[in-house]
């Protein structure tokens, strides 16, 4: 007899596979952008390493060095071990690259969301989410017992209206900076200014805010606002990290279960991500975000970040052009539902100045057909 549980498994997965959303690993043994696909030679436009700082030889040797002085792993959390003295230097580092006060650092940038929005959400407060939000939002929204609102995408006239709406004595507004599969920014100066005069906190998850967006909140009284950082992407190592406030920074300490309840970030990822952060800040990284930005605008001129949709409708046109493009010897992925909203399957070029120019010519001559057919829309314009 064939448990109800396993009969359960079994539809679940039916399902999934009907609507053409299956999903499983694949072996890449890559080495930054280039590497191997059963056999075949492949460049990825699939990673979020947009400065190619994976491979940078600064930080590898970093996390080479910090393998040696303190082994693999951090052993337990650091409230009961304590940390390893990178883990304090890549929290003054980011502090001072984010210009706050202090930062804290965690196993990844969605335990970073979740550890905020449990932290400073709550039954009394009301938290504002933008509709295109990272998961990571979502499931810190849910978690954090807070009356959460979605607010249209990038829409700050229906953010203030459903601030002024509420009368939740704590009010917070959390946005991505730069959206994962849009590649769009929010309006942070605008939101920033909307944040203050209602006396919301706003939260930013900078994890793709590579080249941008700039706005100058240093010069908005009244504003609080967090930080959530992410070193996989484009520092090119892994965990995350919430830079605030002293007073913000200790309340997580004390309060965020994601930091309490897990075993610390490994002293070889800080390494690599606090030699990344120097490389970022000095005139190498510079070059780097100039060769980044040179590659964008050929791809799409004047777009605002690494992260270039061709949306093209339905899963099976997707998966059947990246498909076509990994024939090509291109890994472009096929994002689906729940991802994206239905109708709205695409691929997701994701560019690194670690590109080669030759390799973004045969990505454009490769591409050519599929943005032919596109129904990509303009950011803000979303069905």
């Amino acid at each position: 007899m064939t448990s109800p549980h396993r009969s359960w498994v079994r539809a679940e997965l039916d399902q999934i596979r009907g609507a053409d959303r299956w999903r499983q690993t694949r072996s890449f043994d890559a080495l930054g952008p280039t590497g191997e696909i059963d056999g075949r030679s492949v460049v990825s436009f699939a990673s979020n390493d947009y400065l190619g700082l994976s491979t940078h030889p600064a930080v590898v040797a970093a996390a080479h060095d910090a393998l040696d002085r303190w082994g693999a792993g951090a052993t337990a959390s650091r409230l009961v071990v304590g940390s390893r003295p990178v883990h304090h230097d890549l929290e003054a580092a980011l502090a001072e690259w984010k210009g706050t006060a202090a930062a804290v650092v965690l196993p990844s940038g969605y335990a970073a969301n979740l550890a905020v929005l449990t932290t400073f959400g709550g039954p009394d407060c009301l938290i504002v989410s933008d509709e295109l939000n990272h998961a990571s939002i979502i499931d810190g929204c849910r978690l954090s017992r807070s009356t959460t609102v979605v607010a249209r995408h990038a829409d700050v006239d229906h953010v203030d209206a459903l601030l002024a709406a509420s009368a939740a004595p704590r009010k917070v507004v959390v946005t991505d900076s730069v959206f994962s599969m849009d590649g769009d920014e929010a309006p942070v100066q605008a939101l920033a200014e909307c944040c203050a005069r209602h006396g919301a906190l706003l939260v930013l998850d900078d994890a793709h805010a590579v080249l941008g967006p700039t706005a100058d909140l240093a010069s908005i009284d009244g504003l609080d606002v967090l930080h959530v950082v992410t070193l996989s992407k484009g520092l090119g190592s892994l965990g995350g990290a919430v830079a605030g406030s002293a007073d913000a920074v200790d309340l997580l300490v004390n309060r965020a279960r994601p930091f309490i309840f897990t075993t610390a970030l490994s002293p070889a990822d800080a390494a690599a991500g606090l030699a990344a952060l120097a490389v970022v800040r000095s005139p190498e990284g510079d070059a780097l975000m100039a060769r980044l930005r040179a590659h964008v605008d050929r791809v799409e001129p004047g777009h605002p970040s690494p992260i270039i949709p061709v949306v093209l409708g339905e899963e099976q046109l997707a998966l059947a052009a990246a498909a076509a493009l990994l024939g090509q010897g291109l890994l472009v992925p096929a994002i689906r539902p729940p991802t994206v909203a239905p109708g709205t399957s695409r691929l997701r070029v994701a560019l690194s100045a670690a590109h080669t120019d030759d390799q973004i010519g045969t990505l454009l001559a490769a591409l050519a057909p599929h943005r032919a057919g596109s129904a990509h829309v303009a950011a803000g314009d979303r069905p």
